[in-house]
């Protein structure tokens, strides 16, 4: 097993393995000569499955600042049973967010279509998604855990987000549209801290005036808990805020 992993396993059986990705490391490259990613160290930690015949195949993608967990399976009969599985709606997901604002009700749903706003009107940034009526359809569950008071961010929540469908950028993109937008997000925050805080992030890099904005270097976003059904066995992983986040919160008062 390779010396030092850029993440933790939290569990492993005969078809899969759960690891915990830290923030801002890259799930799959991206371009030939691209630093280090997960896919990378994934391939070194399972060589010898690999070798016999195996392979590696990534259940749940994460974005790039996105931390949590990850679910691989180790062969491609594995892999077939865990997309079967997604399809069913049979893989549980659970978020955890830190967002900007309280909430005005404790629980709520939103059940609002998402779509690449690029395919409706002009945006700067290709990825970039928004409710639309033209969109798939796309329902999150949310419960705020916590209310929280920062000394210098001022009201705060961390929300438990149960993602119903998979739309990319989804859960941000909802909680947005709620009024509670995740912190630290570069697209889809509130003025001052909405898009151009992404377009001035690819071209200048983390600097003191994005922080001063932006409070996080990432957005505050992170996958908790994942429950999959696997061979008639149902497997369920879990692990709490990371640390930059909860150092974050350390000076927050509820």
């Amino acid at each position: 097993m390779p010396a030092c992993l850029p993440f933790r396993i939290l569990g492993e059986t005969p078809d899969l393995l759960a690891i915990e990705k830290p923030p801002f490391l890259l799930v799959h490259p991206s371009k030939p000569g691209g630093p280090i990613t997960l896919w990378d160290h994934l391939k070194e930690l399972l060589a010898y499955e690999i070798a016999s015949g195996g392979q590696v195949s990534l259940i749940n993608r994460l974005d790039r600042e996105t931390s949590g967990i990850v679910l691989v399976a180790k062969h491609l009969p594995a892999a077939r049973s865990c997309a079967m599985a997604m399809q069913r709606g049979e893989i549980g997901k659970e978020y955890l967010a830190l967002v900007i604002g309280w909430p005005v009700q404790e629980s709520w749903s939103v059940e609002e279509p998402i779509l690449r706003l690029g395919e409706v009107q002009d945006s700067q940034i290709w990825l970039k998604r928004g409710v639309h009526p033209k969109g798939v359809s796309a329902k999150t569950d949310f419960k705020v855990m916590r209310r929280l008071n920062h000394p210098a961010h001022g009201r705060l929540a961390l929300v438990r987000c149960w993602p119903r469908t998979g739309r990319t950028h989804q859960i941000r993109v909802h909680l947005s549209c709620s009024g509670t937008p995740v912190v630290g997000d570069k697209i889809y925050g509130h003025p001052p801290a909405g898009e151009e805080c992404y377009l001035e992030f690819i071209k200048t890099g983390w600097t003191e005036e994005l922080a001063r904005r932006l409070w996080l270097p990432r957005h505050a976003l992170h996958s908790c808990l994942l429950r999959v059904k696997l061979n008639e066995f149902t497997h369920e992983w879990e692990t709490g805020l990371p640390e930059d986040l909860e150092d974050f919160l350390s000076e927050a008062t509820s």
